[in-house]
C-alpha cells in the first residue's frame, strides 16, 4: 500500500522537529547552565512535546500500515490503544500547549521584544530557528488536524489534564524563582 500525504507530511514534521530539538541543544546559552537548563522554558517543553507527538503520529501510521489486513485482533487493539494515545496528546498537550506559545510569544514581542526575546538573543539563535521554535508549530498542527480524523476526549477530562500541566509547571517554575 502506497503512504498517503498525510503520512510522508507527518514524517516531515517530525524531522523538523527533531532538527530544531538538536540546534537549539547545540547552542550554548547561559541560561542553559541554571536551574533547569532549557525545560524551564515552555517553549523547549513544548518543542518536546510537538515532536512527541508527531512521533506517535508517526508510529500510528507505521502500526497500521504493517497490521492492515493481518486480522490480528491483538494487534488492531495495541493499534486502538496508540490512536486513542494520539488523539488526547493532541486535545490536551500538542494543540493547547502549542497555539499558548505561538500567540502569547508573537503578541509579547509584537508590544516588546525585550520583554520575551531580548536582542541579545539574536547573538545566540539565528532566526530561522526562533521560527521553527515559534512560528511553525501553528501550522504544522492546524495541518495535522485538517488531515486526519481524531476522536477528542470529553471535555472535563481533557481541561483536567491540561489544567495538571498548567498547575505543574507554574508550581515548578515558581519554585525555581522563589530559589534565585
Amino acid at each position: 500500500m502506497a503512504l498517503v500525504p498525510c503520512q510522508v507530511l507527518r514524517v516531515a514534521i517530525l524531522l523538523s522537529y527533531c532538527s530544531i530539538l538538536c540546534n537549539y541543544k547545540a547552542i550554548e546559552m547561559p541560561s542553559h547552565q541554571t536551574y533547569g537548563g532549557s525545560w524551564k522554558f515552555l517553549t523547549f517543553i513544548d518543542l518536546v512535546i510537538q515532536a512527541v507527538f508527531f512521533g506517535i503520529c508517526v508510529l500510528t501510521d507505521l502500526s497500521s500500515l504493517l497490521t492492515r489486513g493481518s486480522g490480528n485482533q491483538e494487534q488492531e487493539r495495541q493499534l486502538k490503544k496508540l490512536i486513542s494515545l494520539r488523539d488526547w496528546m493532541l486535545a490536551v498537550l500538542a494543540f493547547p500547549v502549542g497555539v499558548f506559545v505561538v500567540a502569547v510569544f508573537w503578541i509579547i514581542y509584537a508590544y516588546d521584544r525585550e520583554m520575551i526575546y531580548p536582542k541579545l538573543l539574536d547573538n545566540f539563535i539565528p532566526g530561522w530557528l526562533n521560527h521553527g521554535m515559534h512560528t511553525t508549530v501553528l501550522p504544522f498542527i492546524l495541518i495535522e488536524m485538517r488531515t486526519s480524523h481524531h476522536a477528542y476526549p470529553s471535555r472535563s477530562s481533557g481541561l483536567a489534564a491540561i489544567c495538571t500541566f498548567s498547575v505543574g509547571y507554574i508550581l515548578w517554575y515558581g519554585r525555581r524563582e522563589r530559589e534565585a
